[in-house]
Order: structure tokens, then sequence, then C-alpha cells
């Protein structure tokens, strides 16, 4: 069960359990909200592939909830969050040619404006910026 918390405006969130179907049910909530944003289907791809990426590694290393938070924060922004209740920052680490994880920091540093990581009460967010064209 998907907890719907806001889609209104330019703004929209949503809370996810930890089970596999996460990363699917995320993937679709965040591709449905940007398109209906009318922002371009690049930068909706690469959303939903961080969001997805993110949201793995929450399942992965986390128990619990899993948050998730997208904000028009302009005309040149959107940002994305990931929340989840494991306290621990992910780690950026370089993977083996032969890996078939590994990478999801990675893409998201090199896709992103800019991302990090914020403390909060019960655990931490990893948010990222995209730039937005048009």
């Amino acid at each position: 069960m998907i907890g719907v918390i806001d889609t209104s405006g330019e703004c929209a969130e949503w809370t996810f359990p930890a089970e596999p179907g996460a990363v699917r049910t995320a993937r679709h909530a965040v591709r449905d909200a940007l398109s209906g944003w009318a922002l371009d289907h690049g930068t909706v791809d690469v959303a939903v592939l961080l969001v997805s990426e993110l949201v793995t590694n929450s399942l992965r290393y986390a128990e619990g909830p899993i948050g998730v938070r997208l904000d028009r924060l302009d005309i040149t922004t959107l940002l994305v969050e990931v929340s989840d209740p494991l306290p621990d920052p992910p780690v950026e680490r370089t993977a083996g040619i032969d890996d078939e994880g590994g990478r999801g920091m990675q893409l998201v540093a090199c896709s992103a404006r800019r991302w990090g990581t914020r403390h909060g009460r019960t655990g931490k967010t990893v948010w990222f910026e995209l730039a937005l064209h048009g």
C-alpha cells in the first residue's frame, strides 16, 4: 500500500512500504507526477532512474517506510528527495567492470546538478537537484 501525502501544485510526496514492489511503484508515481507537470522527457527519465536507484538502496540497506518527495522549486530547478529510517549516508563507490550493481550513487553524482544528504529525526534524506529546461 502506497501512502500519498501530497500531489498538489508542483509538489508531490509519497510513502512506500519497504517491499520489493516499491521500486516499480515509485518509478510509476514519479513518472506520472512529472509528466503531469509537462517536464521534458529527458528530465523525467533521469529523475525516474535516480529515484529508482535511491529507493533500491533504501530497500537494500534500511528497514521501514521509504519517502519520496518532488518539488519544482522554480522554473529552473527540480528537487527530489528520498528518505528512509537508516541514519547512515550512502557511499559513492567505484564498481568493477563486471559488478552488476554499485553504480547508483555514481549515477546520482554524474546526473544531478547538486546532491547531498541530511539527517532527520528518524533517519536520513538523500536529495538531488535536476536542471529544468524549457
